[in-house]
Protein backbone atom coordinates (compact mmCIF):
# COMPACT_ATOMS: atom_id res chain seq x y z
CA UNK A 1 0.00 0.00 0.00
CA UNK A 2 0.99 3.26 -0.89
CA UNK A 3 1.01 5.85 1.81
CA UNK A 4 1.66 9.00 -0.30
CA UNK A 5 0.24 9.41 -3.35
CA UNK A 6 3.47 10.06 -6.34
CA UNK A 7 2.15 13.47 -6.76
CA UNK A 8 3.05 14.35 -3.06
CA UNK A 9 6.18 12.28 -2.44
CA UNK A 10 8.64 15.29 -3.40
CA UNK A 11 6.66 17.42 -0.47
CA UNK A 12 7.55 14.93 2.30
CA UNK A 13 11.28 16.17 1.71
CA UNK A 14 9.70 19.81 2.53
CA UNK A 15 11.14 21.54 5.83
CA UNK A 16 8.08 23.46 6.16
CA UNK A 17 6.40 19.94 6.01
CA UNK A 18 8.45 18.65 8.69
CA UNK A 19 8.69 21.43 10.81
CA UNK A 20 4.27 21.24 11.19
CA UNK A 21 4.17 17.58 11.10
CA UNK A 22 6.67 17.80 14.06
CA UNK A 23 4.52 21.04 15.66
CA UNK A 24 0.89 18.49 15.26
CA UNK A 25 3.17 15.83 17.12
CA UNK A 26 4.06 17.56 20.04
CA UNK A 27 1.11 18.79 20.83
CA UNK A 28 -0.86 15.36 20.47
CA UNK A 29 1.83 14.19 23.00
CA UNK A 30 1.55 17.29 25.00
CA UNK A 31 -2.12 16.65 25.33
CA UNK A 32 -1.97 12.90 25.83
CA UNK A 33 0.53 13.80 28.70
CA UNK A 34 -2.13 16.40 30.16
CA UNK A 35 0.78 19.24 29.62
CA UNK A 36 -1.77 21.45 27.99
CA UNK A 37 -3.49 24.62 29.99
CA UNK A 38 -6.73 23.65 31.54
CA UNK A 39 -8.52 26.94 32.50
CA UNK A 40 -10.97 25.32 34.82
CA UNK A 41 -7.09 24.19 36.99
CA UNK A 42 -6.42 27.27 39.99
CA UNK A 43 -2.72 25.57 40.37
CA UNK A 44 -0.27 27.49 38.77
CA UNK A 45 3.30 25.84 39.49
CA UNK A 46 6.30 28.36 38.56
CA UNK A 47 9.06 25.70 38.84
CA UNK A 48 13.01 26.64 38.98
CA UNK A 49 13.31 25.96 35.10
CA UNK A 50 10.76 28.55 34.26
CA UNK A 51 11.79 30.62 36.57
CA UNK A 52 15.67 30.22 34.77
CA UNK A 53 13.69 31.06 31.57
CA UNK A 54 12.31 34.46 32.54
CA UNK A 55 15.37 35.79 33.88
CA UNK A 56 17.64 34.73 30.58
CA UNK A 57 14.29 36.80 28.51
CA UNK A 58 15.15 39.34 30.87
CA UNK A 59 19.35 39.27 30.08
CA UNK A 60 18.57 39.09 26.11
CA UNK A 61 16.08 41.90 26.96
CA UNK A 62 18.68 44.18 29.06
CA UNK A 63 21.96 42.26 29.11
CA UNK A 64 22.89 41.95 32.30
CA UNK A 65 21.06 39.61 35.01
CA UNK A 66 17.85 40.31 36.86
CA UNK A 67 18.71 41.13 40.84
CA UNK A 68 16.70 39.06 43.68
CA UNK A 69 13.95 42.11 43.17
CA UNK A 70 13.32 41.95 39.84
CA UNK A 71 13.20 38.11 39.45
CA UNK A 72 10.45 38.61 42.02
CA UNK A 73 8.68 40.93 39.60
CA UNK A 74 9.05 39.13 36.53
CA UNK A 75 7.01 36.50 38.63
CA UNK A 76 4.00 38.30 39.46
CA UNK A 77 3.91 39.42 36.03
CA UNK A 78 3.84 35.71 34.62
CA UNK A 79 1.45 34.86 37.38
CA UNK A 80 -0.15 38.23 36.41
CA UNK A 81 -0.34 37.13 32.67
CA UNK A 82 -1.17 33.35 33.36
CA UNK A 83 -4.30 33.87 35.21
CA UNK A 84 -5.41 36.56 32.68
CA UNK A 85 -4.97 33.95 29.74
CA UNK A 86 -6.91 31.35 31.87
CA UNK A 87 -10.12 33.31 32.39
CA UNK A 88 -9.43 34.10 28.80
CA UNK A 89 -9.36 30.85 27.63
CA UNK A 90 -12.52 29.86 29.78
CA UNK A 91 -14.39 32.76 28.40
CA UNK A 92 -13.66 31.30 25.13
CA UNK A 93 -12.25 34.69 24.29
CA UNK A 94 -10.00 32.65 21.81
CA UNK A 95 -12.32 31.13 19.71
CA UNK A 96 -13.46 33.13 16.61
CA UNK A 97 -11.50 35.80 16.92
CA UNK A 98 -10.21 37.33 14.06
CA UNK A 99 -7.30 39.57 15.89
CA UNK A 100 -6.13 36.39 17.77
CA UNK A 101 -6.57 34.23 14.53
CA UNK A 102 -4.35 36.95 12.40
CA UNK A 103 -1.31 36.64 15.07
CA UNK A 104 -1.56 32.91 15.14
CA UNK A 105 -1.50 32.93 11.29
CA UNK A 106 1.01 35.51 11.67
CA UNK A 107 3.23 33.54 14.20
CA UNK A 108 2.33 30.14 11.88
CA UNK A 109 4.06 31.79 8.67
CA UNK A 110 7.09 33.18 10.63
CA UNK A 111 7.83 29.99 11.77
CA UNK A 112 7.46 28.16 8.57
CA UNK A 113 9.40 30.74 6.72
CA UNK A 114 12.22 30.45 8.92
CA UNK A 115 12.29 26.49 8.39
CA UNK A 116 11.96 26.86 4.85
CA UNK A 117 14.99 29.49 4.54
CA UNK A 118 17.04 27.68 6.47
CA UNK A 119 16.48 24.75 4.61
CA UNK A 120 20.44 23.31 2.81
CA UNK A 121 19.34 22.28 -0.73
CA UNK A 122 21.64 18.62 -1.86
CA UNK A 123 24.85 18.45 -4.10
CA UNK A 124 22.11 17.45 -7.41
CA UNK A 125 19.96 20.45 -6.29
CA UNK A 126 23.08 22.96 -6.24
CA UNK A 127 24.24 21.23 -9.55
CA UNK A 128 21.06 21.00 -11.80
CA UNK A 129 20.79 24.89 -10.45
CA UNK A 130 25.09 25.94 -11.90
CA UNK A 131 23.86 23.72 -14.85
CA UNK A 132 20.27 25.86 -15.21
CA UNK A 133 22.54 28.98 -14.77
CA UNK A 134 26.10 28.29 -16.16
CA UNK A 135 26.63 32.02 -17.77
CA UNK A 136 26.25 33.39 -14.33
CA UNK A 137 28.62 31.07 -12.71
CA UNK A 138 31.19 30.61 -15.37
CA UNK A 139 34.83 31.72 -13.88
CA UNK A 140 36.58 34.72 -16.85
CA UNK A 141 33.32 35.64 -18.36
CA UNK A 142 33.43 38.72 -20.08
CA UNK A 143 31.05 41.80 -20.91
CA UNK A 144 30.32 44.62 -23.00
CA UNK A 145 27.58 47.13 -22.18
CA UNK A 146 26.42 50.54 -22.02
CA UNK A 147 24.15 51.96 -19.19
CA UNK A 148 22.14 54.76 -18.53
CA UNK A 149 21.77 55.93 -15.02
CA UNK A 150 17.98 57.44 -14.04
CA UNK A 151 18.56 58.16 -10.28
CA UNK A 152 18.36 56.38 -6.61
CA UNK A 153 16.28 53.16 -6.30
CA UNK A 154 14.52 54.41 -3.27
CA UNK A 155 12.81 56.99 -4.60
CA UNK A 156 8.78 57.40 -4.92
CA UNK A 157 7.63 56.29 -8.69
CA UNK A 158 11.46 54.88 -9.54
CA UNK A 159 10.59 51.88 -11.40
CA UNK A 160 7.66 53.49 -13.23
CA UNK A 161 9.88 56.38 -14.00
CA UNK A 162 12.61 53.67 -15.50
CA UNK A 163 9.26 51.76 -17.66
CA UNK A 164 9.05 54.94 -19.04
CA UNK A 165 12.25 55.96 -19.91
CA UNK A 166 12.73 52.30 -21.78
CA UNK A 167 10.01 52.90 -23.51
CA UNK A 168 11.42 55.92 -24.69
CA UNK A 169 14.59 54.28 -25.19
CA UNK A 170 13.38 51.76 -27.12
CA UNK A 171 10.72 53.62 -29.65
CA UNK A 172 14.31 56.24 -30.10
CA UNK A 173 14.71 58.14 -27.89
CA UNK A 174 18.38 59.19 -27.13
CA UNK A 175 19.65 57.71 -24.11
CA UNK A 176 21.66 60.41 -22.98
CA UNK A 177 19.16 62.76 -22.60
CA UNK A 178 17.69 60.34 -19.86
CA UNK A 179 20.81 59.86 -17.76
CA UNK A 180 21.29 61.64 -14.61
CA UNK A 181 25.22 62.58 -13.87
CA UNK A 182 27.00 59.47 -12.15
CA UNK A 183 30.52 59.16 -11.93
CA UNK A 184 30.23 55.40 -13.53
CA UNK A 185 31.10 54.40 -17.08
CA UNK A 186 28.56 54.89 -19.35
CA UNK A 187 30.02 51.68 -21.23
CA UNK A 188 32.17 49.30 -20.83
CA UNK A 189 34.14 46.54 -23.08
CA UNK A 190 35.27 42.91 -22.88
CA UNK A 191 35.19 43.92 -18.89
CA UNK A 192 35.27 40.76 -16.27
CA UNK A 193 32.60 40.21 -14.07
CA UNK A 194 33.84 40.47 -10.83
CA UNK A 195 35.45 43.89 -12.35
CA UNK A 196 31.92 44.92 -13.45
CA UNK A 197 30.67 43.84 -9.72
CA UNK A 198 33.37 45.83 -7.92
CA UNK A 199 31.81 49.12 -9.71
CA UNK A 200 28.48 48.51 -10.07
CA UNK A 201 27.99 45.64 -7.34
CA UNK A 202 26.47 42.14 -6.98
CA UNK A 203 23.14 43.35 -8.42
CA UNK A 204 23.82 44.65 -11.51
CA UNK A 205 26.63 41.90 -12.36
CA UNK A 206 24.61 39.38 -11.47
CA UNK A 207 21.40 40.71 -14.36
CA UNK A 208 23.98 40.95 -16.50
CA UNK A 209 24.00 37.14 -17.93
CA UNK A 210 20.22 37.24 -17.88
CA UNK A 211 19.67 40.18 -20.38
CA UNK A 212 19.20 39.56 -23.99
CA UNK A 213 22.39 41.14 -26.30
CA UNK A 214 21.62 44.39 -28.06
CA UNK A 215 18.29 45.38 -26.94
CA UNK A 216 17.72 48.40 -23.91
CA UNK A 217 16.65 46.54 -21.08
CA UNK A 218 15.75 47.16 -17.35
CA UNK A 219 15.44 48.57 -14.74
CA UNK A 220 18.09 47.46 -13.18
CA UNK A 221 19.83 47.74 -9.97
CA UNK A 222 23.33 48.67 -8.58
CA UNK A 223 24.78 50.04 -5.67
CA UNK A 224 23.82 53.25 -6.98
CA UNK A 225 20.23 53.25 -8.16
CA UNK A 226 18.27 51.79 -10.93
CA UNK A 227 19.67 52.04 -14.57
CA UNK A 228 18.89 51.16 -18.16
CA UNK A 229 21.45 49.02 -20.19
CA UNK A 230 22.03 47.67 -23.41
CA UNK A 231 24.44 44.37 -23.41
CA UNK A 232 26.45 44.37 -26.38
CA UNK A 233 29.16 41.68 -25.63
CA UNK A 234 29.25 38.34 -24.01
CA UNK A 235 32.45 36.15 -23.75
CA UNK A 236 31.43 33.22 -22.01
CA UNK A 237 33.57 32.09 -19.29
CA UNK A 238 34.97 29.15 -18.11
CA UNK A 239 32.44 26.32 -16.95
CA UNK A 240 32.54 26.70 -12.78
CA UNK A 241 32.62 23.59 -10.33
CA UNK A 242 30.31 23.49 -8.26
CA UNK A 243 33.15 23.03 -5.35
CA UNK A 244 34.88 26.35 -6.64
CA UNK A 245 30.88 28.49 -6.45
CA UNK A 246 29.14 26.51 -4.26
CA UNK A 247 28.02 29.45 -1.46
CA UNK A 248 27.57 31.52 -4.25
CA UNK A 249 24.89 28.87 -5.97
CA UNK A 250 23.79 28.19 -2.97
CA UNK A 251 22.62 31.64 -2.01
CA UNK A 252 21.03 31.97 -5.22
CA UNK A 253 19.17 28.87 -5.23
CA UNK A 254 18.00 29.87 -1.39
CA UNK A 255 16.42 33.07 -2.65
CA UNK A 256 15.15 31.91 -6.01
CA UNK A 257 13.42 29.21 -4.95
CA UNK A 258 12.05 30.15 -1.19
CA UNK A 259 8.25 31.63 -2.56
CA UNK A 260 7.80 28.20 -4.95
CA UNK A 261 9.23 26.22 -1.71
CA UNK A 262 6.79 27.68 0.43
CA UNK A 263 3.94 27.73 -2.01
CA UNK A 264 4.67 23.54 -2.15
CA UNK A 265 5.12 23.21 1.25
CA UNK A 266 1.90 25.12 1.88
CA UNK A 267 -0.17 22.91 -0.61
CA UNK A 268 0.87 20.08 0.74
CA UNK A 269 -0.66 21.17 4.07
CA UNK A 270 -3.72 22.21 1.81
CA UNK A 271 -3.97 18.72 0.35
CA UNK A 272 -4.65 17.33 4.02
CA UNK A 273 -7.89 19.22 4.02
CA UNK A 274 -11.12 18.42 3.20
CA UNK A 275 -12.64 22.27 1.98
CA UNK A 276 -16.65 22.98 1.84
CA UNK A 277 -17.65 26.09 0.31
CA UNK A 278 -20.98 28.15 0.31
CA UNK A 279 -21.16 31.07 -1.91
CA UNK A 280 -24.48 33.00 -1.62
Amino acid sequence: MKIFPERLRPLTREPLVHFLVAGLLVFAVASWRGSAVDPADRTITIDAERVGLLASQFEQTWQRSPNPAEIDQLIRDYVKEEIYYREALRLGLDQDDPVIRRRLRNKMEFLAASEVENAVPSDAELQAWLDEHKARYAEGSRYGFEQVYLGPANEAGARDHAARALAQVRAGASPAKLAMPISLPNAARDAPLEAIANDFGDAFAKALPKLPIGQWSGPVLSGFGVHLVRVTQQVPGRPARLANVRQKVENDWREATLEDRQARAYQALLDGYRLRISKP
